[in-house]
């Protein structure tokens, strides 16, 4: 299991408490990168970029934006280890599939997000062409959810189906994770 740690919540001395990051043994920065559109909030991290950048933590970048083209090269620079976004953002398969082929070329491993209500099935023809599925335990957008049940339903379907298809994908649970529902 590796962690991705969230910095979404941090409002004070976020600089600071970015480049603290590096003495944890978290595996990630996580950046929730949201439009107010796709989702109620925004946050942004362009103006954390330098010290991201200066960090030995590698990123992991969650669009939950419309526009995920527009947002992706705004982030490109900060050479992200992955960029998940959202499928219910994007009703247009070959856009999706063109997403998917412009973060490959940069060599940025690829995820599709779900909501807590998104069948597996509408992400079934993407699993051979991506490298994570990141699981909403929570509805996008808000933090201090805490995590719904059943999503975990969800992610035990998703193991099974990539596990019995020879398909090797991480899969990440995202929103009300902590001490107590890490396990």
């Amino acid at each position: 299991m590796e962690v991705s740690t969230s910095i979404l919540s941090i409002k004070d001395n976020i600089k600071e408490k970015v480049k603290s990051l590096k003495e944890t043994d978290t595996n990630y920065i996580h950046l929730d990168v949201m439009d107010g559109k796709f989702v109620q909030n925004i946050s942004s991290y362009l103006d954390i970029k330098e010290e991201l950048k200066k960090t030995n933590k590698k990123i992991d970048i969650h669009f939950m934006v419309e526009n995920v083209e527009e947002i992706m090269d705004e982030y490109m620079d900060l050479l992200p280890d992955r960029i998940t976004f959202h499928i219910e953002a994007i009703s247009d398969s070959e856009r999706i599939f063109n997403i998917i082929d412009e973060l490959k070329s940069n060599g940025i491993k690829i995820g599709i997000d779900i909501k807590p209500n998104t069948k597996i099935e509408e992400i079934k023809p993407y699993l051979n062409y991506i490298h994570q599925v990141l699981v909403m335990t929570v509805e996008p957008g808000k933090g201090g959810q805490k995590l719904i049940p059943e999503t975990l339903e969800k992610i035990k379907e998703l193991r099974s189906f990539v596990e019995d298809n020879g398909i090797d994908i991480d899969i990440e649970a995202d929103g009300g994770i902590n001490k107590e529902t890490a396990e």
